[in-house]
């Protein structure tokens, strides 16, 4: 959200929207924040789209997911943040979190951003936390079960991984009490545990899980646990980025490439993140053996700093089996940055030989030999009970326009529901009638006709949002003969602005 204390209306955009006057009015901080622009967010357009949230979907929901960054940026050199203004604005959000969900019984399950602490952090954490105070004391992680014996959702700290402090050691295997190792550690037990009492889980964090993104050896464990609890584990949801996209974690991340230098990132393309995830996308193979792969999901952010305001609204299968969302998602489909995912390609070595290597033998690739927990039928592979089946996304499309007399109006941007999907009727011999996914009286007037079954708000039309249907969709967007496809994603991933 990266609300701005110091956020002044009408100020000029170069100076973050703090001071001095601009010349051109196009260059004036907006009222609710400014689009398009490297200002943060007024509380103004904060405390709206919580009370938004808290008066159209709070009866609706049963859990929140909260990726972070509650502070501005340190952007002004004549403004700096200090420890007490970061402390601050974490409590003032949430605050507001408490008084919109927490109050009503709501579970909300926050991650801490990396522009919530004065500094990144090393061993240990001061921070407290009432419910989960000794493991939170310990590393600022913890795990919620949002639905009892049923559903958890795990926040990692994900400044433990992130490439970008320097003050812990990376997740190398020579260093065991790294403070990345003992969370991945925690992390392992958790998810046994949650396995173990055949429950499902939700991963979340502020920092996606990237080549780009996290120490090479740190990203290594991470991949390696999503894809051995593959039967476990319902998705993986994250921020930072302010970009709308999907990528995807892959079984070759965890091979050895000699002819790369281990841990190396390829930073030489000058390709945007949008034609980054398309070439991603085309190294898919045809016929993907479904186990090697997870799917990172990132949400864009609240900040309109550089795109526009938005959130997004899961729903999930509470049935005891699963069942097809529409008749038109049935069909046979075709086949087909900033920081940037990027997965090597190319010829693998011998991994038996490799690990012998002084250059290899201490590295996690090299010891990381547990079998994986694979179930064809696990909720994140097929449709059943607590599989998500898809979200809707809505945004402020002219937040530049809005004043005291006209605030801002949020409307949904796209859902990926199939539309026939979104008026559900009852089956025979159902026991009861499957849940709207999204309400009827949330949805624009085009989308409320139970009869409409194309829509520019439903480009995906997927079944659901397991492995499968992430790849297909995928794949779709690579093979390029689908240009609306296309144009859509990329419009979305930047909510109608230019790639920054």
């Amino acid at each position: 959200m990266h609300p701005d204390p110091h956020y002044t209306p009408r100020s000029s955009q170069s100076k973050a929207c703090h001071r001095k006057r601009p010349k051109k009015k196009k260059d004036e901080a907006k009222l609710f924040g400014t689009p398009y622009s490297e200002c943060d967010s007024p509380f103004r357009l904060t405390n709206y789209t919580l009370d938004y949230l808290k008066d159209n979907w709070a009866n609706e929901i049963d859990f929140v997911v909260w990726t972070g960054d509650n502070a501005r940026h340190d952007n002004d050199r004549k403004l700096p943040r200090t420890p007490s203004e970061i402390n601050d604005l974490n409590r003032a959000i949430a605050s507001k979190m408490q008084s919109a969900f927490g109050s009503k019984g709501i579970p909300v399950v926050p991650s801490l951003g990396n522009n919530d602490v004065w500094q990144y952090l090393g061993s240990r954490s001061q921070q407290h936390h009432k419910q989960f105070r000794f493991v939170f004391q310990r590393g600022a992680y913890y795990a919620v079960e949002v639905i009892p014996d049923a559903v958890a959702v795990i926040s990692l700290n994900t400044m433990y991984f992130y490439d970008s402090n320097k003050v812990v050691s990376g997740c190398t295997y020579t260093e065991p009490d790294d403070p990345g190792n003992l969370q991945i550690d925690w992390l392992e037990v958790q998810l046994q545990m949650y396995r173990d009492r055949g429950m499902q889980v939700w991963i979340s964090g502020h920092v996606p899980p990237s080549p780009g993104n996290y120490f090479p050896e740190c990203y290594v464990r991470y991949v390696e646990l999503a894809l051995r609890f593959q039967d476990t584990i319902l998705g993986h949801l994250y921020g930072h980025m302010n970009v709308d996209h999907f990528f995807f974690l892959e079984a070759v991340d965890l091979e050895i490439f000699p002819d790369k230098n281990y841990g190396e990132v390829d930073t030489s393309s000058d390709k945007g993140l949008y034609e980054s995830l398309l070439s991603e996308y085309g190294t898919l193979p045809k016929s993907p053996k479904m186990t090697d792969y997870a799917v990172v999901n990132v949400a864009p952010s609240v900040v309109p700093n550089p795109y526009l305001p938005a959130f997004r609204i899961y729903s999930y299968n509470v049935t005891d089996t699963g069942g097809r969302l529409s008749e038109t998602a049935a069909k046979k489909p075709k086949k087909p940055s900033k920081r940037r995912p990027g997965h090597h390609r190319g010829d693998q070595g011998n991994k038996t030989v490799q690990c012998e290597s002084e250059e290899y033998q201490n590295t996690w690739r090299c010891h990381l030999d547990q079998p994986w927990n694979s179930d064809p039928n696990a909720p994140s592979r097929m449709n059943q009970r607590w599989t998500p089946l898809g979200y809707a996304q809505y945004y402020i499309p002219e937040l530049e326009k809005a004043n005291k007399t006209h605030p801002p109006q949020f409307e949904l941007e796209y859902l990926t529901y199939p539309p026939d999907g979104l008026h559900p009727k009852k089956e025979k011999n159902a026991e009861r009638d499957f849940l709207y996914p999204v309400p009827v009286k949330l949805l624009p007037e085009p989308l409320r006709d139970p009869g409409v079954v194309k829509s520019k708000y439903a480009p995906y039309g997927m079944q659901d949002l397991t492995i499968p249907s992430w790849i297909r969709l995928a794949r779709q967007l690579a093979e390029g003969k689908r240009q609306k496809l296309r144009k859509r994603f990329r419009k979305y991933m930047f909510l109608g602005g230019k790639e920054e």
